[in-house]
């Protein structure tokens, strides 16, 4: 079953942040973790992860370094940040009413 982008749209935020308080991760790895987690149903690609990223860094809820962990290939990889954690517990408080809402208009 395919979701509309649009339904993706508002909650891609969450996600990564949800993703990112469970360990610090890259972006593939991150794209791998929430198709893995959703059952494929949720499919980024990269040019809609790194974006979301680059906010979430600007709004200082994630920071990024580079690392070469076990000699592998450089890969910067975000981690969670406090205030992070605060916004997306903000944001679960906001997913779960906004759910709730739809929820009583769709199925009564």
């Amino acid at each position: 079953m395919s979701v509309d982008k649009e339904l993706l749209k508002g909650s891609t935020q969450t996600l990564v942040l949800t993703l990112l308080a469970r360990k610090e991760m890259y972006g593939y790895q991150l794209i791998k973790e929430l198709e893995l987690l959703s059952g494929g149903l949720f499919e980024l690609r990269e040019g809609t992860l790194y974006p979301i990223l680059h906010a979430l860094e600007a709004e200082r809820c994630v920071r990024s370094e580079w690392s070469s962990g076990d000699g592998a290939r450089q890969r910067k990889y975000y981690s969670i940040t406090k205030a992070g954690r605060a916004a997306l517990k903000d944001k679960k408080v906001q997913w779960s009413e906004f759910r709730s809402a739809v929820d009583k208009v769709v199925f009564g």
